[in-house]
């Protein structure tokens, strides 16, 4: 049987074929001894071969190396292939018969080469396997995170500026004041002095008209009619009193450079501490159910004020103190908070009303509507709704026209909350049944995209209700999965999928405490839950033996009324809410 030199594939889709001529079948096995890849068939023949029968032969994979052809430079005929360990220099065999290497100890050099070169093989491998890749990630990560810083002072010099335009206006409108309360000062005061100025014209001439009548009884030519006794009529009169007007100051207000950088705010460092870069990343889950493992129970109770008995407390505090039917409205799947004693109520009709804690509408305005918390109200009490028909959010004019304010694109806007924190608009938007959320400024930059976790995953699929809470993070509704709440900066905290099956979150709301109250609404619940802002189930604040049925939407006012709309009725009831 003739050798062949081995046939090595040229394409990763090419098995290692047999090394004998003529043969094609896969090669399994390898003679060490004349270092020839083989077949099991091949082996067989090869080894019944008288001279073959002492060959080592072995696994493919545990291979010896060949050893690079190398001549002796003492012996030119000789390959080199065996190694003094005593004075570590690679001979050929003559070479260990020298009087220099006389009962040294030797070894076969092919033997050294090989657990070399598996050793290269080795780290080779976790190289291009493990440190290459996980140095990439991270590379990435450094990326990512100079871009999110990037996004990040670019979104608070936006801020910056917003706030000094707001201050440069709010100083226009205080000086427009003043001016104009000047300007009345200064009105009123001339016509005081033009009426007291118009008095002594009328006594001057009354003063002129009196010397003629004295200059006439001088030329009396009749002394019989000549008395010294004046008539009462040429009594001289008093001169009129006047008043001199308070003579005004301006007293200039006394400031800084430090007190114009209080009322613009200030850059505040996170709290959290520079974390070290792991060469395993750290790997968050999408969407974290509601049950959590003990260690993770354990990190949680260090941030949740509240035991047991505190909880029931909490629920119980939670008292009925009214209801009233919203006119103008089918059901109530929306509320938005105006003033203390003004909300904005809305239908999955488009109807949209503005109501007092009486149930007295205010007024009413026609939208697209839906069964999303689609409209909320800004800071200056400005009323702002999404159109997800026509992508785009409109606000209410001064003069109660409607007029469009950022246009979306190829996203459907669902949900909108302005942030009682900076002003800035979070927009819960989908497309093809994935969504994002947006944060744009209060004049309607785009500021922020929120739409996957660390892990590439989606975050959103259906964001129908949003809301901030009092440590920034944004908190949403996405719809028949989980109550998503990332950090300001996006990255994702925790996810809430409810305690039972069957949880779809509806409208969500957060307290003054940090509390984040959801509706599990539409036909799969009669609750409201309520956690902690770390995602920690703490209970039922209502059910359906409080009085609520299909609750759809929920909020929480500057006096603590809790305000619940229900999905098949028009009935808002109105709780005492944090006693």
């Amino acid at each position: 049987m003739a050798l062949s030199k081995p046939r090595i594939p040229n394409t990763p889709q090419h098995f290692l074929e047999c090394g004998f001529e003529d043969c094609d079948r896969n090669c399994e096995f390898y003679c060490n001894s004349c270092h020839q890849q083989m077949c099991k068939q091949c082996r067989d023949q090869h080894l019944k071969i008288q001279e073959n029968k002492n060959h080592e032969m072995v696994l493919y994979q545990q291979r010896r190396r060949q050893l690079p052809v190398m001549k002796c430079k003492i012996h030119p005929t000789k390959e080199i292939d065996i190694l003094c360990k005593d004075c570590n220099v690679p001979l050929c065999s003559k070479c260990s018969t020298m009087q220099e290497h006389q009962r040294h100890c030797f070894t076969d050099l092919e033997t050294i080469y090989t657990e070399k070169f598996s050793l290269c093989q080795k780290e080779i491998s976790k190289i291009h396997n493990y440190f290459v890749p996980t140095s990439q990630d991270l590379q990435r990560e450094v990326r990512e995170d100079a871009a999110e810083i990037k996004q990040i002072m670019d979104s608070i010099r936006t801020s910056m500026k917003a706030e000094a335009k707001s201050l440069k206006n709010m100083v226009d409108t205080v000086l427009a004041e003043n001016m104009e309360e000047l300007n009345q000062i200064e009105k009123s005061l001339l016509e005081k002095l033009k009426s007291q100025e118009k008095t002594f014209d009328d006594y001057i001439a009354y003063l002129s008209d009196l010397v003629k009548e004295f200059q006439s009884n001088l030329s009396f030519t009749e002394l019989t009619n000549f008395t010294t006794k004046l008539p009462d009529n040429l009594k001289i009169k008093s001169i009129p009193e006047t008043t001199k007007p308070v003579t005004l100051e301006f007293s200039p207000a006394q400031y800084n450079k430090n007190d114009i950088a209080k009322l613009l705010g200030k850059v505040i460092k996170s709290d959290r501490k520079e974390e070290l870069r792991r060469m395993k990343p750290i790997e968050i889950p999408p969407i974290a159910t509601s049950m959590k493992s003990t260690s993770e129970e354990t990190k949680q109770d260090k941030h949740v004020k509240y035991d047991k008995k505190q909880t029931m407390s909490l629920s119980a505090s939670v008292t009925k103190v009214g209801e009233f039917k919203v006119p103008g409205v089918d059901h109530v799947f929306h509320v938005s908070l105006d003033q203390s004693d003004r909300l904005w109520i809305s239908d999955e009709n488009g109807n949209l009303v503005q109501t007092d804690l009486q149930g007295k509408m205010i007024q009413k305005i026609k939208t697209s509507g839906g069964s999303d918390g689609y409209h909320t109200v800004t800071q200056d009490r400005g009323l702002i709704f999404t159109d997800k028909d026509n992508k785009v959010v409109n606000m209410i004019t001064e003069d109660n026209n409607i007029a469009e304010f950022i246009k979306i694109g190829d996203w459907a806007p669902l949900s909108i909350h302005s942030s009682h924190i900076n002003g800035d608009l979070l927009v819960g938007m989908m497309m093809d049944w994935e969504g994002k959320v947006t944060r744009y400024n209060k004049t309607g930059k785009e500021l922020l995209i929120i739409q996957r976790d660390n892990k590439g995953q989606e975050l959103y699929n259906y964001p129908h209700y949003i809301t901030e809470n009092i440590n920034g993070d944004i908190c949403t509704s996405d719809y028949l999965r989980a109550v998503v709440v990332v950090n300001k900066s996006g990255q994702h905290r925790f996810s809430y999928t409810g305690q039972k099956s069957g949880f779809s979150p509806c409208g969500i709301c957060s307290d003054v405490l940090g509390h984040i109250l959801v509706c599990n609404g539409h036909f799969l619940g009669n609750t409201v839950h309520l956690l902690d802002q770390d995602g920690q189930f703490l209970s039922l604040l209502l059910t359906h033996q409080r009085g609520v049925e299909y609750p759809l939407c929920v909020c929480v006012d500057e006096k603590n009324n809790l305000c619940v709309g229900q999905q098949y009725s028009n009935t808002l009831i109105v709780y005492k809410y944090l006693k």
